[in-house]
């Protein structure tokens, strides 16, 4: 078994490996100017590779696992495992119009056909419960941050309480204050574009406590400021934000300051400033399982 990482995520790779006590090696990947890519695998291989890609920056990694998976089962590969701590187009689960593509069933359709296992932690899958009903082949398999969440949160911030912004991020907001013993609640949200949103506040009394805002993915940062300067204005003591995958341009994160959060928190499942919780050991084990 051999576990094969890329440049912009070869630490968190290397860790996974260095974990399963394997060998790591790395993919070499060149993009023309003309936005195309190439991509060289090291050789020989072994039966089994496991690949590390997170799928940020999507359109240009998806045409290169494309290329790998095409390549590795050439030169031998009979299994191969994807470990994509965080996993792309989950957005759009149903053809809100008509004539959208509903993305989640044709990427995941995409990938369950090149891979006989997709890893990945908290998928942002909304009105569906499991990860096989967006990825329907191979086996895929659905983790979750939620432990190593709750006890970042628990040793920096221990009587928090936890606020989701939007009926979306309930399901993350319970299961990490079922584990860390905190208090939660959730938030109402209307949304009118991808900046424009209406966040009603929960009923729960905040005033002079401490809260930590949860999330999947924070791309805009949107409903979070909105979010958090309400939670200003009811007395909140402190703000803090701690989200699975930080999608966050260097704006978007200055602008939650602005809006009154002191500190955001993320995984790193995606390279970021924010980072702060390391997901290689719930990886490691999880692939670790594997049969």
């Amino acid at each position: 078994m051999l576990v094969l990482g890329n440049a912009d995520y070869s630490a968190p790779a290397r860790g996974i490996a260095a974990l399963l006590g394997m060998a790591y090696a790395e993919l070499e990947v060149h993009r023309f100017p003309d936005g195309e890519s190439r991509v060289k695998l090291p050789t020989p291989l072994p039966a089994h590779l496991i690949i590390v890609c997170t799928l940020n920056r999507a359109n240009d990694r998806l045409v290169e696992l494309l290329l790998l998976a095409h390549t590795a089962r050439r030169h031998g590969a009979e299994r191969l495992t994807l470990v994509a701590p965080y996993l792309c187009y989950m957005r759009q689960d149903l053809e809100f119009s008509p004539g959208e593509a509903v993305s989640q069933r044709i990427v995941g359709r995409f990938l369950g056909e090149l891979f006989d296992d997709v890893l990945t932690v908290d998928p942002h899958l909304h009105r569906i419960e499991r990860l096989d009903q967006a990825i329907a082949s191979g086996n895929p398999v659905m983790l979750t941050a939620a432990a190593p969440i709750a006890a970042e949160i628990g040793r920096r911030w221990p009587d928090a309480l936890l606020l989701g912004p939007d009926g979306e991020s309930q399901q993350w907001v319970e299961r990490i204050a079922a584990i860390g013993g905190l208090d939660s609640a959730v938030s109402h949200k209307d949304r009118f574009g991808d900046r424009d949103v209406r966040v009603a506040l929960p009923a729960t009394a905040v005033d002079g406590r401490t809260v930590v805002l949860i999330d999947d993915i924070a791309s805009t940062g949107r409903t979070l400021a909105v979010a958090a300067s309400q939670l200003r204005e009811r007395g909140a003591a402190a703000v803090h934000a701690c989200v699975t995958h930080a999608l966050l341009s260097a704006q978007a994160l200055a602008d939650l300051h602005a809006a009154g959060i002191d500190t955001v928190l993320s995984t790193n499942s995606v390279p970021h400033p924010t980072n702060a919780i390391a997901l290689e050991p719930l990886l490691a084990e999880a692939i670790s399982t594997l049969r």
